[in-house]
């Protein structure tokens, strides 16, 4: 092993390197890719700079970590080495995020570092603290650079980290949401059911259900969690959880959505409010629904004329002791329930227009003669073209309930 000997210090060019490095992290497929990326890049870019002509890479196993492997000139050495955390190089490099050192300083173990072939060396913490990098330095290296640089890289190989946590925490979260989202509609004659949800971001907090409670009896749920993304889509299993168990135990309609109010105040992981709106469709046409908040949905009549499903009561969650009214519809031949979340009818085109209701049930009346799927994609289609180019500021989410003539 021939150790690298350095020159001075170029430091524009040096930056350049580092850039180029953190354009590299940022392409790694996953947290291994991006070590592994790591390690080599800066054995390659550095080792002219720096001194840097080999690496070893060390994941944490309880109060140790483990060495996973080795780059470069570094001495080859079996995978599996421990070294407890508590080795005063790993424990000063943990408290100052890098440092370099020689193999005599006080608190090294010469012969520990000899066995790996070590004269000088620098280490970096990342990943909060899963990871430790430690990297072979020449003797004529600059302390300040070497630091310096990993001390960059080190920012940038967490941000990459973190990056890929939350994407994972992401996609966990859009399993819960795919597992809560009905998979199917379900058949329930005479009425034909449809319904479709396009969140702003990944996840989102709009929500529906289609529940059949009994062979006569079905159950429609659509609501929308104050705000987006992780937070929002996490409350919608809790309403999603909530409305079933009222169900499993026979609750009436108002009673299910007070206990469902109770619920969400009381609970520590959000503060987020719900607009909820559940109703219960018997075989007959009679649709009995509460309205805790939400834009009203729509009964669209045979005849061309509408109703609002207002009855109800304030948001889920500010209040624990809140008290619903239900409202009660028949739905006859002819006639379509439409329900949707406000990014359907406040969608703005580029002169800060909304799409309104109306026009949406002016679609609906010129094609209420088509399956209930045809009836949603086309509402989603005027919100593509009345929006234009423009990305969603809202999710959207529609359920169209159809009684065929």
């Amino acid at each position: 092993m021939t150790a690298a000997t350095t020159r001075a210090v170029d430091y524009r060019e040096l930056m350049k390197k580092v850039e180029h490095l953190v354009d590299a992290i940022e392409r790694a497929d996953d947290i291994e890719a991006t070590i592994r990326t790591v390690i080599e890049g800066i054995i390659a870019q550095f080792r002219d700079e720096l001194g840097i002509y080999g690496g070893r890479v060390y994941r944490r196993q309880g109060s140790d970590y483990v060495l996973r492997g080795t780059f470069g000139e570094a001495k080859p050495v079996e995978p599996g080495l421990r070294v407890p955390r508590a080795y005063p190089p790993i424990d000063q490099c943990l408290q100052e995020g890098a440092v370099f050192m020689a193999s005599d300083a006080p608190g090294v173990d010469t012969a520990f570092e000899r066995e790996l072939g070590v004269k000088e060396f620098a280490c970096v913490e990342v990943g909060d603290e899963v990871y430790i990098l430690a990297f072979n330095v020449a003797p004529s290296a600059d302390r300040e650079d070497v630091v310096f640089s990993l001390q960059i890289l080190r920012h940038a190989i967490n941000q990459k980290i973190r990056q890929e946590r939350m994407v994972e925490v992401f996609r966990e979260a859009r399993k819960i949401q795919a597992s809560i989202l009905p998979r199917k509609m379900p058949s329930y004659p005479p009425f034909e059911l449809a319904g479709r949800i396009e969140p702003m971001e990944s996840v989102g907090g709009d929500f529906y259900d289609l529940i059949p409670i009994t062979d006569k009896i079905l159950g429609v749920a659509i609501a929308d969690v104050s705000g987006h993304g992780l937070p929002a889509a996490l409350q919608t299993r809790d309403i999603h959880m909530g409305l079933r168990m009222g169900m499993a135990r026979d609750f009436k309609i108002v009673r299910t959505v007070e206990r469902l109010n109770e619920i969400i105040h009381q609970s520590t992981l959000t503060s987020r409010f719900v607009a909820l709106f559940y109703g219960e469709l018997e075989e007959n046409g009679t649709f009995i629904y509460v309205n805790a908040g939400h834009i009203a949905p729509v009964h669209l009549e045979a005849g061309g004329g509408f109703r609002l499903l207002e009855e109800g009561g304030p948001v889920l969650g500010p209040l624990p002791d809140t008290a619903y009214e239900r409202g009660v519809v028949h739905v006859g031949p002819g006639d379509v329930l439409l329900f949707y979340t406000d990014g359907i009818v406040e969608a703005e085109n580029d002169r800060g227009e909304e799409l309104g209701l109306e026009r949406i049930l002016d679609l609906v009346r010129d094609h209420r003669e088509e399956p209930a799927a045809d009836i949603v994609e086309r509402i989603f289609d005027e919100v593509e073209r009345f929006t234009g180019a423009a990305p969603p500021e809202d999710d959207r989410t529609v359920i169209v309930v159809r009684r065929p003539r």
